[in-house]
């Protein structure tokens, strides 16, 4: 199949061409990046050169796209919304990996982005790209919404023993710590090197904007916080919630294998998650405990920032998509150390 990519420039983008590269049935055939249109894509990301020796990044548009089996968009918020009308039905598949198309409510844009969706006609068309929680949504869907990282940790975490009734669907708690490659490839001063090592801060208080996405994809009313932490890759997530209807630490443990019995990136064990134990690969690692002392529930999630909460879950829903396997092209095992 011939693929495209949209914003191919940024990390996102990067690791979806790294991804595509080691894929039986992709071809990259387009890299799009305004910013960086003419370079080669080895000159940029030397680590792809042995795949992408000839392909450079180009200033991409709908007709360029057109005809594509299939199309990813890795831009930034905003921009999805602007050219994903003029693809819809001149691709095979495309899959939005910003915020752009997650959400079902259009107000909600309004609310947390701060400004009204320019296409709400096509929110209700996009499954959204969980494949372990919403998998049947993605049989046959020709528009994709990948979910953010942050809302892939909490709603892998908590979802299933949401739906179960296990725990209580508000007052629920979610801090979260991610690496600096969240915040993509354009330089701040909040993501220079002097600001982030040996640092440890929370961020978006009360008004980050993954907290409505974490909500929908949960089913529960969320407290969340985002932490950045000195490292480039991973996100764990540490939730809490008040039980309903279980009463020990097996209880919710089981509830967590038997959700994931059939995911082959879903690792539910009694140790405690590391990023390390994910980094370059779509996998997510869980554990949860009961607290009689306290009466909540624990649950943790870790996973790559960019592989399971961007560009990995991406390409899996591809695969799901498509009906191939579910792992052609993505490791369930992290590089280490």
């Amino acid at each position: 199949m011939k693929v495209g990519i949209d914003g191919a420039s940024g990390y996102a983008g990067a690791e979806l061409l790294r991804l595509c590269a080691g894929h039986p049935e992709l071809d990259v055939v387009v890299a799009g990046a305004d910013t960086q249109a003419g370079r080669p894509v080895a000159s940029l990301y030397p680590s792809l050169a042995g795949a992408y020796r000839s392909l450079s990044f180009s200033t991409v548009r709908a007709d360029d796209l057109d005809g594509l089996d299939v199309v990813f968009l890795a831009l930034p918020h905003g921009e999805s919304q602007r050219l994903a009308p003029a693809l819809v039905g001149r691709v095979g598949l495309l899959v939005d990996l910003a915020a752009d198309f997650r959400l079902v409510d259009p107000d909600a844009y309004l609310t947390w982005y701060g400004s009204e969706h320019e296409a709400p006609g096509l929110l209700g068309r996009f499954a959204y790209g969980l494949p372990e929680l919403f998998g049947p949504g993605l049989d046959g869907a020709r528009l994709v919404a990948a979910p953010g990282c942050y809302p892939t940790a909490a709603a892998l975490a908590l979802a299933p023993l949401v739906r179960a009734g296990a725990v209580a669907p508000t007052g629920v708690v979610v801090d979260a710590a991610s690496g600096t490659s969240g915040a993509g490839r354009n330089p701040s001063p909040a993501m220079h090197f002097a600001t982030v090592d040996e640092n440890f801060t929370a961020y978006g208080l009360l008004t980050h904007r993954h907290t409505p996405e974490i909500e929908q994809a949960t089913g529960a009313e969320v407290l969340f916080t985002p932490h950045l932490a000195p490292m480039t890759r991973g996100i764990l997530a540490t939730c809490y919630a008040r039980p309903t209807g279980v009463s020990s630490t097996d209880d919710v443990l089981g509830i967590l294998r038997d959700a994931y019995a059939g995911s082959p990136f879903v690792v539910v064990s009694e140790e405690s998650p590391s990023t390390k134990a994910t980094f370059g690969s779509n996998a997510a690692h869980l554990t949860a405990r009961v607290d009689e002392r306290t009466g909540w529930v624990l649950v943790l999630c870790a996973i790559d920032n960019l592989g399971k909460g961007a560009s990995g879950q991406a390409l899996q829903c591809v695969n799901r998509v498509e009906q191939w396997p579910e792992t052609a092209g993505l490791s369930t095992v992290g590089i280490y150390p």
